[in-house]
C-alpha cells in the first residue's frame, strides 16, 4: 500500500512540467536529453576503433596477480566544504602546504601517461573535487586524452547544479553524489553543514541534463540512517538512479569497529521484505557493485560490499592522492611520491618503473583486511527502524524531485508567550495516516486516562533468590502500547538564550537533541540490561522552550505493539535529549540542571492505563 501511495507521488512529480525554485526562477522538467544520432555513431566508431586496435595492456599496470589497472582516482584537493561525522572531525584536518600539493598541468601530465598504458576511467575525487577553481579546465583536458573513455567524478553535491551545464560539455559523462539522508535536519546533523536542498538540485540538475544512471551514494550506519533504506530503493520507481548502499567501514585508529555496520546481506533483507520481486543484475567485470532492480522501477539499487564480500580479487583501481601520492590500495598504507619524481624532472620512462614497482607490491587482499564479520540477522535489536518502518515520504520529501525548489519548512516555529517572547519547538513525528516529517509542530499523543491497578509489592527483575533475571513475557498478549515521558533542562539565560537564537557553535542543539533522543528509544534494550529488545513502530520527540525558567522541556512518546510496555523507551529517550543539551550547552555553562524525568503516561498494559495527574 504505501509502496503504491509512493509510487503515485513519484508519477506526479514527474509529470509537472514548470515549477518554480528557490531562487524564484522557473525550473522546466528534467528530462534526459538525447545524443544526435551523428554524435552516437562517432562514439561507436571511436570506441570500436579503440577495441580493434587496442595495444597489449601495459606490463607497468599489470600486477603479480594478473590484475589489470584500468581505472584511476585523482584526488583534487583535501579540501571539503562538509564535515561529515564518519569522515572528518568538526575542525577539519591539517591540510597540505598548497605547494606541495599537485597543479593542474602535473594532474594532466600523470593522467595522460596513465592513459596512454591502458587506463580507459578516470574519476576526479577530494575533499571535494568540485571546490577547485580549475575543476572544469582539468575535465576538459582530460577529454582531450585518446583512449580515455569515461570521466567521472564524486562529488557532495553542494556545487553541482551550478557548474554540470559547463562540466558536461567539458566532457563529464558519470556522476556519482554522495548523499546519506533523505530528512533535512538529519542532513545537517550527520555533515555539521547546511546545504540538503542544494544537494537535491544537484540530483535535479544531473537528470535534467540527462546523465543516467545518476548514482546516489548512500553509506549506511546503524542507528542512524537504516530506517531510510526503502524511502532510498523507492525513488527509483520513477528516477534514473542508481541507489548504491556502502557497507560502513569502521576503522577506528587501529581498530576495527562494526557497531555501525550493516551488512549487504541485511540490508538486502530488509528491500526483500518489501520486495521480494527484487531481481539481481549480471556483474560487470571489475564491478565494485551488486546491483538490483525492481521489475518496473526505471532505475536500481547496488551494494558496495568492501566490508563483507570484499571483491579483491577483481580489484583494477589505482588513486593518486592530492599531494601526488601513488596509492595501489585504499586499506593500505603503502604510497610512493609520483609528484617528488615529476619535480626531479625524472623520465617518462624512469616514472613507469616507479608506477610499476608499486604496482607489482600489491597484495593480494585489503592490505589491513579486517577480522571475520560477526553473524547479523535480519532480525536485530540495533536495527529497529523507530521513525519509518515502512516505506513513506513526506509532502517535504516528495517534493524534492520536483525540481531545483526544496521547501525547508523552518523548524522554528513561534508563538508570543506571555512576555512577548518567540518560541521554538522541535518536535519528529511518523503516523501511519500522516506523512513524517523530521521538523513540525505537532501535539503529543493525548495519555489515555483509566482504571490503573495498584503496584506490586515484589519486585519483577529479581529471583526468589535475589538475583536478577529478565522478566519472561512469552505469554502475556500482543496489545498496542504508547508511553509519554517528560524531562526538563534549566540552561541558565545565557545558555538559553543562545539556544533560543540559535547561535551555539556546535550548532542546533535542539536538532542535535531530537536526533539523540530518537536514536536513545531504538537503543534502550542495549542500554538498560533487562530490558526487552522492542520493535518501535513511532518515536517522536517534541522539544519546547520555556522562557519563564531559561529551560527547555523535552517530551519524548514511544509506539509499539507487542508484550511489553515501552515506558521505559520513552523515559531513556527523554533523559538522552536532556543530557544531550547539557553537552550542546556545557561549554557555555556548567550550571545547567537536569531534572523531572518521569513517566507522564502509559497505556495498553495488563495493569491497565496510566496517567500522571
Amino acid at each position: 500500500m504505501a509502496a503504491r501511495l509512493v509510487s503515485r507521488m513519484l508519477r506526479r512529480v514527474l509529470r509537472s512540467s514548470v515549477r518554480s525554485c528557490s531562487s524564484g526562477a522557473r525550473v522546466t522538467q528534467p528530462r534526459r536529453s538525447e545524443p544526435s544520432q551523428s554524435a552516437a555513431e562517432e562514439l561507436s566508431g571511436r570506441r570500436r576503433f579503440l577495441r580493434e586496435h587496442a595495444a597489449p595492456f601495459s606490463a607497468f599496470l599489470t600486477d603479480s596477480f594478473g590484475r589489470r589497472h584500468s581505472y584511476l582516482r585523482i584526488s583534487l584537493t583535501e579540501k571539503c566544504n562538509l564535515r561529515c561525522q564518519y569522515c572528518m572531525p568538526e575542525e577539519g584536518v591539517p591540510l597540505t602546504p598548497k605547494a606541495n600539493l599537485l597543479t593542474s598541468e602535473e594532474i594532466l601530465t600523470l593522467a595522460r601517461l596513465f592513459v596512454k598504458e591502458g587506463v580507459d576511467k578516470i574519476r576526479l575525487t577530494g575533499g571535494e573535487p568540485l571546490i577547485r577553481p580549475d575543476v572544469v579546465d582539468i575535465v576538459a583536458q582530460l577529454s582531450r586524452l585518446e583512449g580515455l573513455r569515461t570521466i567521472g567524478v564524486t562529488t557532495n553535491g553542494i556545487n553541482l547544479a551550478r557548474l554540470l551545464p559547463q562540466l558536461q560539455r567539458a566532457g563529464l559523462n558519470a556522476i556519482n553524489i554522495s548523499l546519506d539522508t533523505l530528512v533535512p535536519a538529519k542532513f545537517e546533523f550527520i555533515v555539521r553543514r547546511k546545504g540538503f536542498h542544494k544537494v537535491m538540485e544537484g540530483i535535479h540538475k544531473a537528470i535534467e541534463l540527462g546523465y543516467s544512471p545518476v548514482k546516489v551514494n548512500c553509506v549506511v550506519m546503524r542507528g542512524l540512517n537504516e530506517d531510510e533504506l526503502l524511502d532510498f530503493v523507492a525513488l527509483t520507481e520513477g528516477l534514473p538512479l542508481d541507489v548504491r548502499f556502502i557497507e560502513y567501514m569502521p576503522f577506528d585508529g587501529n581498530k576495527w569497529n562494526f557497531k555501525k555496520m550493516v551488512s549487504y546481506k541485511e540490508m538486502l533483507d530488509t528491500l526483500r521484505q518489501q520486495w521480494p520481486e527484487l531481481e539481481k543484475l549480471p556483474e560487470e567485470e571489475s564491478s565494485t557493485a551488486k546491483t538490483f532492480k525492481i521489475p518496473g522501477f526505471q532505475g536500481q539499487v547496488s551494494f558496495i560490499t568492501s566490508m563483507s564480500e570484499h571483491f579483491c580479487g577483481t580489484c583494477n583501481r589505482l588513486r593518486i592522492t592530492a599531494d601526488g601520492n601513488l596509492k595501489v590500495c585504499l586499506f593500505g598504507n603503502s604510497e610512493v611520491s609520483l609528484r617528488d619524481h615529476l619535480r626531479a624532472g625524472d623520465s617518462e620512462e624512469e616514472l613507469l618503473r616507479v608506477i610499476g614497482a608499486a604496482v607489482g607490491r600489491k597484495k593480494q587482499r585489503h592490505a589491513d583486511s579486517p577480522p571475520a564479520l560477526p553473524i547479523v540477522s535480519s532480525w536485530d535489536p540495533l536495527s529497529i527502524q523507530g521513525l519509518r518502518h515502512r516505506v513513506s515520504f513526506s509532502n517535504q520529501e516528495a517534493t524534492l524531485w520536483k525540481g531545483c525548489w526544496v521547501p525547508q519548512a523552518p523548524p522554528l516555529t513561534q508563538r508570543q508567550l506571555g512576555c512577548g517572547s518567540p518560541q521554538r519547538h522541535y518536535s519528529s513525528h511518523s503516523d501511519s495516516d500522516t506523512s513524517p516529517k523530521c521538523l513540525s509542530p505537532t501535539s503529543p499523543a493525548p495519555a489515555t486516562r483509566s482504571g490503573w491497578r495498584p503496584t506490586s509489592d515484589t519486585l519483577t527483575h529479581v529471583d526468589s533468590e535475589g538475583r536478577a533475571v529478565m522478566v519472561d513475557v512469552g505469554g502475556k498478549p500482543d496489545t498496542e502500547r504508547v508511553a509519554v515521558a517528560s524531562a526538563v533542562v534549566l540552561l541558565g539565560p545565557v545558555a538559553f538564550k543562545l539556544i533560543q537564537e540559535n547561535r551555539l557553535k556546535k550548532g542546533d542543539a535542539l536538532v542535535v537533541a531530537q536526533l539523540a533522543g530518537i536514536q536513545a528509544a531504538k537503543l534502550t534494550s542495549q542500554l538498560i540490561p533487562l530490558c526487552h529488545q522492542v520493535a518501535l513502530s513511532n518515536v517522536q520527540v517534541r522539544l519546547e522552550l520555556d522562557s519563564a525558567r531559561h529551560a527547555v522541556a523535552i517530551q519524548a512518546s514511544c509506539w509499539a505493539r507487542g508484550p511489553t510496555g515501552v515506558e521505559m523507551e520513552a523515559l531513556t529517550s527523554a533523559a538522552v535529549a536532556a543530557l544531550t543539551l547539557y553537552d550542546m550547552c556545557k561549554a557555555v555553562s556548567r550550571d545547567i540542571v537536569l531534572g523531572e524525568i518521569k513517566l507522564i503516561s502509559k497505556t495498553g498494559g495488563q495493569r491497565g492505563d496510566f496517567h500522571r495527574t
